[in-house]
């Protein structure tokens, strides 16, 4: 049979955050690919619109990551229904404060659900991939994990833990025939950059001028390239955490 290297055909995908912004994208992206997706969320109202747009590939379970004593209980209904065989960590947290400022309470939070809960459900999910020798797992990340951004320090950690943790599960699971990538969006047009950006015109401009494509980022192409990791296309690539970032990462 010819090889289909950008099919999720069969294929069922967990998405965290599914409920918004890049989440959605990757959601979306993934049911166009043939994948049944299941989104989840904290925010009901969200996740019934997007499985209302996305149709019959499309399911939601609410639940908040940073609930972890509940996380096998999502894990395991959702095998129930059918097995989960590619999950994207994208739900997360950000914070903007002075490091002088920031409190030990607001990095926990932050650590909580970028970091803490990611690690808590991987482990759950990669317990059935591990048993049936084969599943990918994604990492959203940001470009914090990968230089320098002022007054995000808890966010930073967070991110930079996580870009660690794409290495070291990608070693111990890589045998069993699990794979563990991360994406690095950069500047991406979302509602809440398009809200930072649009009231602070010299931010606006410092951050395309930094960009060597000049635009910021859509969506879709962050969600592509999701789907390019976790399909055929990705199926000897571990370990790698991939910039969709125009060139951010690499311009000075």
């Amino acid at each position: 049979m010819e090889r289909e290297p950008f099919s999720l055909s069969g294929k069922h995908a967990l998405v965290t955050g599914g409920g918004s912004g890049i989440g959605r994208a990757i959601a979306r992206a993934f049911v166009n690919a043939g994948a049944y997706v299941t989104v989840t969320g904290r925010t009901e109202s969200s996740l019934r619109d997007t499985v209302a747009e996305l149709g019959s590939l499309a399911d939601y379970a609410v639940h908040d990551v940073t609930d972890t004593g509940k996380t096998v209980t999502l894990v395991e209904e959702l095998e129930a229904r059918r097995p989960v065989d590619i999950l994207v960590n994208n739900a997360g947290r950000h914070q903007k404060l002075p490091t002088l400022d920031t409190t030990d309470e607001a990095i926990r939070d932050v650590i909580d659900t970028n970091l803490l809960a990611v690690l808590s459900l991987s482990r759950e999910c990669a317990r059935h991939m591990v048993k049936r020798s084969g599943g990918s797992i994604l990492m959203v990340l940001s470009m914090a994990s990968l230089f320098g951004i002022p007054q995000v320090s808890a966010y930073t950690a967070s991110k930079a833990g996580l870009a660690g943790l794409v290495r070291q599960l990608a070693v111990e699971w890589g045998p069993q025939g699990v794979r563990v990538n991360g994406i690095a969006p950069g500047f991406i047009d979302t509602a809440m950059s398009r809200k930072a950006l649009d009231n602070d015109p010299p931010r606006k401009a410092r951050v395309l001028t930094r960009t060597p494509l000049g635009r910021l980022g859509a969506v879709e192409e962050v969600a592509e390239s999701a789907v390019f990791l976790s399909a055929p296309s990705g199926s000897y690539i571990t370990g790698v955490i991939l910039p969709v970032d125009g060139g951010t990462s690499i311009g000075f």
